[in-house]
């Protein structure tokens, strides 16, 4: 101890590290700061922009879990949303069912799908995943699109019931917007405790190295077909959400061109980042507002920016300020 103390000088409180806050005290800094929203906004139209980013939100979370953390690519993640919001408002307007009973059954419905499709899909090597997702989502939106029937086809499905809490409806934006703040927060806060557990190292282990990851005892087929399933389950927990705030969902919703457009919005956020979904989301909801008048030109200014966001900052958006630093630390040495 005294070779140590004479090298390094006395071990001081100054020389220990500062440990800043934790994830979830800055989880909850943040979403106490969402919460002023509300309070802060013009009008109900920003706070409808603020219900459909919560709910881009969860999206986008969702599908950075599997894709960012998880290292699977899926295609049908808008496919998994619908499912969720058909679910969810079939159960309500068909079958009288509250939609508190459609939030659990959307998400047992888009994990179950996510399961079938799973099993075989993640068997195979290479991007086979994404090419079976690709079809699975061309495939249910034939499904919402042809069974009249059930989900009102083109003309979408209408009539669905808000949200209601001891008898008083969340029949508006502002009324429904502490429940979407409240589930994307709990989202949040579940991927963030899966990720610090035993389960999360697993499937970040087999995402970095599925051999090695098999050699230590993990099951990889278990942990990605897992992995897959609570992504799509999240998926269509946000699709509950979405169609009973909205009270109304269309097939062209949760096509092939949205499911693309999340994972570029995980991408440009910061795959495998925790707060990269946030960026995401809130770039995925305002963008296509400002860009109203130029629709045509959506998706090619999207993939300009997936393009310039990766090529000077690989780690997205929210590895910014990484990079910076280490360009600093570059500069200094």
């Amino acid at each position: 101890m005294a070779s140590i103390e004479a090298k390094t000088g006395p071990m001081t409180h100054s020389r220990l590290p500062r440990r800043g806050l934790s994830r979830h005290a800055r989880l909850a800094l943040v979403w106490l700061a969402l919460a002023a929203v509300p309070f802060v906004v013009p009008n109900a139209y920003w706070i409808s922009l603020a219900n459909l980013a919560l709910i881009n939100l969860v999206l986008i979370a969702s599908l950075n879990l599997l894709m960012g953390y998880g290292g699977q690519i899926s295609l049908a993640h808008a496919g998994f949303f619908g499912l969720g919001a058909y679910a969810s408002g079939i159960l309500n307007v068909r079958y009288g069912l509250p939609p508190w009973a459609g939030l659990p059954a959307a998400a047992v419905v888009a994990g179950l799908s996510a399961l079938l499709i799973g099993i075989p899909a993640l068997r195979l090597r290479g991007h086979y995943l994404a090419m079976a997702t690709l079809g699975w989502n061309a495939i249910l939106v034939v499904f919402f699109t042809q069974l009249v029937g059930l989900t009102g086809g083109p003309n979408g499905l209408l009539g669905v019931a808000p949200f209601s809490i001891f008898g008083h409806a969340l029949d508006t934006e502002a009324k429904a917007f502490p429940l979407a703040w409240a589930v994307a927060f709990l989202v949040m806060l579940a991927i963030s405790n899966l990720l610090a557990s035993r389960i999360g190292r697993s499937i970040r282990a087999v995402a970095t190295n599925e051999l090695g990851a098999q050699s230590l005892g993990i099951d990889s087929f278990r942990t990605k077909l897992a992995v897959f399933v609570l992504s799509a389950g999240m998926a269509g927990i946000a699709g509950s959400l979405y169609v009973h705030i909205n009270q109304y969902a269309s097939p062209e919703t949760f096509g092939i061109a949205p499911s693309i457009m999340l994972l570029v919005m995980v991408a440009i956020g910061g795959a495998g980042t925790f707060y990269g979904p946030m960026l995401g989301a809130l770039i995925y909801t305002a963008v296509p507002q400002i860009l109203l008048d130029y629709e045509d030109a959506e998706l090619m200014l999207f993939g300009l920016g997936l393009l310039v966001v990766l090529i000077l900052f690989p780690r997205g958006l929210a590895g910014i300020p990484a990079a910076l630093a280490g360009l600093v630390r570059r500069r200094r040495a």
